[in-house]
C-alpha cells in the first residue's frame, strides 16, 4: 500500500517520506478501513517535529490519529455486517506505529464509528480528536445545561465543535477569539456571545454578559496564557476544563483560588474511560441526522504533499482543517 511515513523527528519537509509498505490486515476484534480521507491535528505535529515529544517510540511511524473511510476487511470476532460500512477512525495511532496516513489501515473495531451520510469523508476526517475532547470537556460534572459557558478560541477544531454542543446542551455560550474574520466563524456554530481578546476587555465583557457572576465553566485551550485572567471570567465555585495549553505552566493566585473555590480539571483526550467515547459518538450521530452539525471548511492536499499539510496546521489553521486524501 502507498503510504506517508517518518523515520526520525523533525521539520515535516525533510522527515516525511512517500512509499509503499505490506498492506495490513485485521487481527482478532479489529477491522480494515480504505482510507479516503487523514485529518491532522495538532498532536500529529507534535510527534512528528519532536518539538513537545522527543524520542521516536517505533521505528517507522504512519502519522496522523483520525481519518476516514470504508471497511473492507474484518478480523475474528466482528461482524461481517461491517464490510462496506462508512467510518470515521479516531485514535489510530495512539501508542501504535499505523496511523491513517495510508490508504489502509487496521485497527480496533471500536475506533471506527459509523459515518453519517451526510457527512463526507474530508469532514469525517476531522471529526475524532476535536468532538471527542470538545464532548467531554462540557459532559463533565453533570453538563451544562443552563450554564454560561466561556469557549476559548471559538474558532479552532475544538471551540467550533463545543460552542455547537454547548447550545444543543442547552448553554449559553461565550466565546473568545483574535480577529472579525475569527469571530464570524464563531457565530456561525451558534455563540450567543463573540469577544475579540484582542480589542476588548475579556473580563468586562463577561462581566456584562453575566451580571457580574461570571460563567460556570470555561473550556481553555490555553492554559499558559490565560490562567491569570481566569479570576475575571469564573464565578464562585465554577469549573475549568483545560485541554490544551501553549507553555509548560500556568498560574492562579492562590487567595481568589481559596476564596472562589474553582475545580481546575486537566483532560487527556486519548486515556478515558470507554463509555465517554461511546457516549460522545452517540450523540454526535444524533445531532448529524438531525441536520444539526456544522463543520469547518476543509483544505485539501495529495498524499505527497503531506508535508505541506503539517506546516499548515503548525502555522495556525482556526477557521480551516487541513486533510490529505487517498
Amino acid at each position: 500500500m502507498r503510504a506517508a511515513f517518518y523515520r526520525s523527528q523533525g521539520p515535516a519537509r525533510e522527515v516525511f517520506e512517500i512509499g509503499e509498505l505490506p498492506d495490513p490486515h485485521p487481527a482478532q476484534g479489529e477491522v480494515r478501513v480504505r482510507i479516503r480521507a487523514s485529518g491532522i491535528n495538532p498532536t500529529d505535529t507534535y510527534t512528528r517535529s519532536g518539538v513537545r515529544r522527543r524520542g521516536m517510540p517505533f521505528d517507522t511511524i504512519v502519522p496522523n490519529q483520525d481519518g476516514a473511510g470504508v471497511i473492507d476487511e474484518v478480523g475474528a470476532g466482528v461482524a461481517r455486517g461491517r464490510v462496506g460500512e462508512r467510518v470515521y477512525v479516531t485514535m489510530a495511532q495512539w501508542q501504535r506505529p499505523w496511523g491513517t496516513a495510508s490508504e489502509y489501515l487496521a485497527l480496533p473495531a471500536d475506533r471506527a464509528i459509523p459515518l453519517p451520510e451526510n457527512i463526507s469523508f474530508e469532514q469525517g476526517a476531522c471529526l475524532g480528536v476535536p468532538i471527542l475532547t470538545a464532548h467531554y470537556a462540557l459532559a463533565l460534572y453533570g453538563g451544562v445545561a443552563g450554564q454560561a459557558v466561556l469557549v476559548q478560541g471559538g474558532a479552532g477544531a475544538v471551540g467550533f465543535y463545543a460552542i455547537q454542543f454547548a447550545k444543543f446542551m442547552g448553554a449559553t455560550v461565550i466565546a473568545t477569539v483574535s480577529s472579525d474574520t475569527k469571530a464570524q466563524i464563531a457565530r456561525s456554530a451558534g455563540a450567543d456571545h463573540v469577544i475579540n481578546y484582542r480589542t476588548e476587555v475579556l473580563g468586562a465583557r463577561v462581566a456584562a454578559i453575566t451580571s457580574g457572576r461570571g460563567v460556570r465553566r470555561v473550556l481553555e485551550v490555553n492554559f499558559a496564557a490565560n490562567s491569570g485572567k481566569l479570576q475575571e471570567v469564573l464565578g464562585k465555585a465554577g469549573t475549568v476544563v483545560v485541554y490544551g495549553s501553549r507553555g509548560p505552566e500556568g498560574t492562579i493566585a492562590a487567595t481568589w483560588g481559596i476564596q472562589n473555590q474553582p475545580t481546575i480539571r486537566f483532560i487527556y483526550m486519548y486515556e478515558l474511560p470507554a463509555e465517554v467515547y461511546q457516549a460522545a459518538y452517540a450523540d454526535l450521530a444524533a445531532w448529524a441526522s438531525a441536520g444539526k452539525l456544522k463543520h469547518l471548511p476543509v483544505k485539501t492536499f495529495p498524499l505527497h504533499e503531506i508535508g505541506a499539510a503539517h506546516e499548515m496546521v503548525e502555522q495556525g489553521t482556526d477557521g480551516l482543517r487541513a486533510v490529505v486524501t487517498l
